[in-house]
């Protein structure tokens, strides 16, 4: 048995030794070991990997990812070469019944070969994995990733070898208390490696990042290469830019004079970029724009702006938190029928193809981490693993004109705490970015009926989420909120809204379709008196899966989507605001 074999060394130590994980708990994979991917080919790991779940952490004690396809003479309590198989990307709770709760360890086990010449480079990139990601090669083990919805890299280069190469991948989803989010949230929690796993192979040379941004009259752009060079070369072609850009320890940072068209709704115009070094080479497409605000106004390009929103989440009836192209532009197709100009992308960083498709299509984004209701803000292991999901999603989607708000939370209390820690998210931010707006969602004192909350001093614009006419009762409130804040920066109401259930609610009163249509007019017909607020995002544009809410009309489901689970049903609340957002629309096209 392997609790005997070498592998594990002893029965006691594989049997009895709580600390298993400490060796493997190192979390070295971040931020700071991302490439810059755009442009790149790579080689797709999608397909068949084998698959086995672990609810005792038996591969970790037992050392699976040591083992080698030989034959064998003990029987083993897990094949990694042989046996279940499932696809990836995709979650497990979509492909098996028996692992639809189920939290903890599984394995994912495939074999590559490369081609990999003398002073080249192998990378795995991984989209995101559910929630903490050890990844062995042909036994080694090369590094461990926190952050659920965040991609990341690793260097393989000296764990590899001629022929087959195994590469195992342990992805843990259990929900802790020192992890972001911690175990009480309002959303699934799928597992899996749920977005693309992909190989990239670059000279001993490689482009680490590429940030670009209209400052001022010019285009600023900072350059990170990797390796043995000390010059880039930097192309814009429709801005008529062709430059060698000297580097100082693999860096730039430089102003390049250019009056690009700017990026909009309305205008939403991307140039090509290219930048090559040492070899390496990759491109994005980038729109250049302004975001500020002043006093309590959003302007984009100088102009003032109203966000008219809806909130989304990443759920799909039948593939869980994986998305497609299709999916990600049917959304996008719902929210132009609605009327948005904006969509926030809640409460984790999405797939980046959103952003991606967003800055196509002319839509703004709100996106965030997962910093949601009682994160352990006194741990500086919490705070290290928000800082660096923050790190990464700014660093994957700081080119994409669309985003212009970085949200560092959700409904947290205010304590000292909380206030040192969120304060520290959005200072990273704007160190990471000073382009774009911070925001989070704030809390609302309903007793005195203030915006009661010291991270809106720290940030520039406030999110509230009310739910009047559903959770709150008294419409009016929402006046007297604002006259009594009196807030000196934007506000936007991040969430709103009321369940509806379309299958099986009842005619009329909580949960039918008719009620959750009118809490929208009696709450449009309060936000025509609010100069305060900004922009409104209502609570959701999907239903979407979610284990606390198991009422009769919930049945597992959040049932405040405008548009059912299966995500053509629209309800009646659905063409309410979109005549609503059309009048806002009209308003501001006089």
């Amino acid at each position: 048995m392997l609790e005997r074999s070498d592998l594990a060394a002893n029965a006691l130590t594989s049997l009895h030794d709580e600390a298993y994980d400490a060796p493997y708990n190192t979390q070295e994979i971040n931020a700071d070991t991302m490439i810059f991917t755009g442009g790149r080919d790579g080689v797709s790991l999608a397909g068949d990997w084998n698959f086995c779940v672990d609810l005792l952490d038996t591969g970790l004690r037992q050392k699976w990812f040591a083992m080698t396809p030989a034959p064998h003479s003990e029987p083993w309590d897990y094949d990694p070469f042989d046996g279940d198989t499932v696809p990836v990307p995709s979650n497990w709770q979509m492909l098996c019944d028996k692992w639809y709760f189920f939290e903890g360890s599984a394995w994912y086990t495939r074999s590559f070969t490369h081609d990999l010449k003398p002073g080249r480079r192998l990378f795995l990139h991984v989209g995101a994995a559910q929630y903490d990601c050890k990844v062995f090669l042909n036994g080694q083990f090369l590094g461990n990733h926190y952050g659920g919805s965040t991609p990341f890299c690793v260097e393989l280069g000296g764990a590899l070898t001629a022929g087959d190469n195994w590469l195992m991948l342990c992805v843990n989803n259990r929900r802790d208390a020192d992890r972001v989010p911690m175990q009480n949230t309002d959303w699934f929690n799928y597992g899996g490696l749920y977005r693309a796993v992909t190989l990239y192979n670059t000279p001993a040379c490689v482009i680490r990042d590429l940030f670009l941004r209209l400052e001022g009259d010019a285009i600023r752009a900072d350059i990170h290469v990797d390796g043995p060079t000390d010059s880039a070369r930097l192309g814009i072609p429709g801005l008529g830019i062709d430059m060698t850009v000297p580097l100082t320890d693999g860096r730039a940072s430089l102003a390049i004079p250019a009056t690009p068209e700017l990026w909009s709704p309305d205008t939403p115009v991307l140039y090509d970029v290219t930048l090559s070094a040492g070899g390496d080479q990759v491109s994005d497409r980038v729109g250049f724009r302004r975001i500020e605000r002043r006093g309590t106004d959003i302007l984009l390009n100088g102009k003032r702006l109203f966000l008219r929103g809806i909130s989304v989440h990443e759920d799909d009836a039948d593939l869980g938190k994986m998305t497609s192209d299709t999916d990600l532009r049917r959304r996008f197709a719902h929210a132009r029928d609605l009327g948005c100009n904006f969509l926030r992308l809640a409460h984790y960083p999405h797939d980046p193809r959103a952003a991606r498709i967003a800055d196509e299509l002319g839509f703004l984004l709100w996106e965030e981490i997962p910093v949601y209701w009682a994160i352990d803000f006194d741990n500086p292991a919490t705070r290290r693993d928000a800082e660096n999901q923050l790190r990464e999603l700014i660093r994957r989607d700081r080119n994409r004109a669309s985003v212009i708000i970085w949200s560092v939370g959700n409904e947290n209390p205010d304590t000292d705490a909380r206030l040192a820690f969120m304060t520290g998210l959005a200072d990273l931010a704007r160190a990471e970015d000073p382009t774009r707006l911070t925001a989070a969602a704030c809390l609302i004192n309903h007793e005195t009926l203030t915006i009661q909350d010291r991270l809106a001093a720290r940030i520039d614009v406030i999110g509230i989420n009310e739910y009047y006419g559903w959770y709150e009762s008294d419409f009016d409130d929402l006046i007297r909120i604002g006259a009594n804040s009196q807030p000196d920066r934007p506000v936007v109401i991040s969430e709103t809204g009321a369940d509806g259930d379309h299958e099986q609610g009842p005619a009329d009163g909580l949960f039918s379709l008719a009620y959750q249509a009118d809490v929208y007019r009696r709450q449009i017909e309060i936000l025509r008196k609010l100069d305060y607020v900004k922009g409104i995002s209502p609570w959701i544009l999907y239903d979407f899966r979610v284990e606390r809410r198991q009422g009769i009309y919930q049945r597992g489901y959040n049932r405040k989507g405008l548009i059912a689970a299966d995500k053509q049903t629209r309800k009646p609340a659905f063409e309410v605001l979109a005549a609503f957002y059309a009048e806002k629309q009209a308003s501001e096209d006089r």
